[in-house]
């Protein structure tokens, strides 16, 4: 009995230490391309020349900084952190607000509400999911330049509005852990439809909500395709992050590495800063069972 009992422990034992050892593998995978960024925002420029690959930071961070910072005096580089991070904050703040509230509102809609069209709308919706936006960015780009909003953030933000795969997400999950029970019992005490999603439904769907939320603001912080082709003015005030990223990296005369790197250091910050604010959220999701149907 005794040697079941070991036989069954060692191999729970021996399967903790693969499934540990893939996790730490993995782990490592992520993490290590964000830390050599890190580390050679800190080294100076011929450091890196040299020695490309260092995994120990250097002491010229503050004068990576610094460089950084007055890089749009240097021939035709478009940079600039500060209106970066304002334009890309606010298109991205405004855009991750629209898209969550709305993609929860339409799963609200499609579980909540039995009617006839629940069903086709719904797979419309998945249809719509399929088609990449390289498709419809010709016609985009054209409707934009006919109602003369290029140039503007509006394209840039209203369409965030239909988000299909949110909606998708919203709709498993609130099937999985959602009880319609208490929209029925809100409805008897005299709440209004929009009162109830905005006041019972949407706190009921946190953990949902948040790690959208996540997913939303880094797609949009990191969005280069479409702002490139609806700031057509090429304006620097307009630029947003990614877009003066791009204006570094595709500069051949500037051979600062420190500076290169200490450019995309700081334009992922805000993604680091958001995640680690929300992560607490995708545990609690998971916890919860997820998606599920």
């Amino acid at each position: 009995m005794n040697d079941v009992k070991d036989n069954y422990s060692r191999k729970v034992m021996i399967k903790s230490v693969i499934i540990m050892a893939i996790l730490i593998l993995l782990t490592i995978i992520c993490i290590l391309p964000i830390w050599i960024l890190f580390t050679n925002s800190t080294r100076a420029p011929q450091d890196i020349t040299n020695t490309p690959l260092s995994f120990i930071p250097g002491g010229s961070f503050i004068r990576n900084i610094k460089e950084t910072v007055h890089l749009n005096k240097i021939g035709k580089i478009t940079y600039s952190a500060l209106i970066g991070y304002r334009n890309s904050f606010f298109i991205t703040i405004c855009a991750t607000a629209l898209t969550v509230f709305f993609s929860a509102l339409t799963a609200y809609g499609l579980v909540i509400y039995d009617f006839k069209l629940a069903t086709p709308a719904y797979t419309f919706i998945l249809a719509v999911m399929m088609v990449p936006v390289q498709v419809t960015s010709v016609g985009f780009v054209q409707f934009m330049l006919k109602i003369k909003l290029t140039d503007t953030y509006w394209p840039l933000i209203l369409p965030a509005i239909a988000a299909p795969a949110i909606v998708f997400y919203m709709r498993q999950y609130m099937k999985a852990n959602f009880p319609t029970e208490i929209v029925e019992a809100a409805r008897i005490d005299g709440s209004g439809e929009l009162s109830t999603f905005v006041r019972i439904a949407l706190p009921m769907l946190k953990p949902a909500v948040g790690v959208q939320a996540i997913f939303c603001f880094i797609a949009n912080w990191n969005n280069f395709y479409t702002p490139s082709m609806i700031l057509i003015s090429r304006e620097m005030k307009k630029y947003t992050m990614p877009m003066m990223v791009s204006s570094i990296l595709s500069n051949d005369k500037l051979s600062d590495q420190g500076v290169r790197y200490c450019a995309i250091t700081l334009s992922i910050l805000p993604i680091i800063f958001v995640y680690i604010c929300l992560s607490r959220l995708i545990v609690d999701n998971v916890a919860e069972g997820g998606v599920k149907e």
